[in-house]
């Protein structure tokens, strides 16, 4: 059984750090690019930044460029976002999910699986 658990979602001052993790069992690791999506109250979900596990290649949607990063453990199947000068605006309950990687898209071309959230909420 695939399984994604999210975890590290707390509340936060702004310009504060969090670490999210995300536990991944059930399917090859290094086969899959695991991406962080975000969705706050009345808005549509959005990504945030995926990797490919089999080549460590990275990206970040501009609005995290600089205070996020992401990285895996592959030894551990784990993904981890780490958040730094938290903004009130990121905001947001945090998903991880799994895409297939492809031979042409970084990270892959449809994201199949997907956690149950952690909540990130950043105060003034």
């Amino acid at each position: 059984e695939v399984q994604l658990v999210e975890s590290g979602g707390s509340l936060v001052q702004a310009g504060g750090s969090l670490r999210l993790s995300c536990a991944a069992s059930g399917f090859t690791f290094d086969d899959y690019a695991i991406g962080w999506f975000r969705q706050a109250p009345g808005k549509e979900r959005e990504g945030v930044s995926c990797i490919n596990n089999r080549d460590l290649r990275t990206y970040y949607r501009d609005f995290v460029k600089g205070r996020f990063t992401i990285l895996s453990d592959n030894a551990k199947n784990t993904t981890y976002l780490q958040m730094n000068s938290l903004k009130p605006e990121d905001t947001a309950v945090y998903y991880c999910a799994a895409a297939k990687l492809t031979r042409t898209e970084m990270c892959g071309r449809e994201f199949s699986f997907w956690g149950q959230g952690t909540q990130v909420t950043v105060s003034p």
